[in-house]
């Protein structure tokens, strides 16, 4: 039998209508290629979402940043290697790399932080109780991830407010609230077409705050840092609400910060 790395490498494509006018791979789906390695990762070594689902656990994504030198083009074939930084009892933290599988150039680099829940209180439970705690025989701590962890991301409270959408069944994910890509994919809408002729994307952050669920009304805010800096990116910050039915009540949901160059 073979003996499973501590990494995990799976080969992915920049499929062409993943892609977008630039012919280079969304954000989002780049996102998800990310989410699926961490799935298979931890499926392979016990820990995965068709094992928990059958227990009533399940991850959950708290926190994503990647950063990014360049996006595959269309047809690229890529690999995303995946591992698991350190474990404590209500999160983990787990790294990536993207690399290209014909030269090995690499593309970037993400982090994210996982808590993982009973699906039935939707309260955190202790990941260190799933096997004993066997999550910590896959700690890597011999490959630093060189991007930055990021930390809380501030906005005031005169971000200006962009728009309103409506969530439905395709926004709802296996876990039955919104999906964390369908919310990376929201944020960036908040940029017109012309502006990514213009830019492109050098780090994306986002922080899941709470849950919202197919009917929500999600509201979007937006703020710019104070001038740009000294390596001339632009940064944003963005604030999701969602809309309280019954009393039209704001509660935060997501914060998320993107960088553009």
């Amino acid at each position: 039998m073979e003996t499973l790395s501590k990494i995990g490498h799976y080969p992915f494509m920049a499929e062409p209508f993943h892609c977008d006018f630039n012919g280079r791979l969304f954000m989002g789906h780049l996102g998800n290629h990310m989410l699926n390695a961490a799935d298979f990762h931890s499926t392979d070594r016990g820990f995965g979402m068709q094992y928990l689902m059958g227990i009533n656990r399940a991850w959950v994504l708290s926190r994503l940043a990647i950063e990014i030198e360049e996006m595959p083009k269309q047809y690229t074939k890529f690999f995303v290697d995946t591992w698991v930084e350190s474990a404590m009892r209500y999160f983990t933290n787990r790294n990536f790399k993207v690399t290209d599988a014909d030269n090995g150039k690499v593309y970037g680099y993400g982090r994210s932080i996982w808590a993982m829940i009973d699906t039935e209180t939707r309260q955190p439970t202790d990941i260190l109780s799933i096997h004993d705690g066997s999550i910590n025989q896959w700690i890597d701590k011999d490959n630093p991830c060189p991007i930055d962890k990021g930390g809380r991301v501030k906005m005031s409270d005169a971000a200006e407010y962009v728009r309103t959408i409506d969530t439905y069944y395709n926004d709802v994910d296996i876990n039955g609230h919104i999906n964390s890509v369908k919310y990376i994919e929201h944020i960036l809408d908040l940029w017109s077409l012309e502006w990514y002729r213009e830019h492109q994307i050098k780090r994306f952050e986002i922080a899941y705050v709470a849950e919202a669920h197919a009917g929500d009304k999600l509201n979007f805010y937006r703020e710019t840092s104070d001038g740009s800096s000294v390596d001339g990116t632009t940064e944003y910050m963005v604030r999701i609400t969602k809309l309280m039915p019954d009393s039209n009540e704001e509660v935060e949901i997501v914060r998320s910060k993107v960088n553009f160059v």
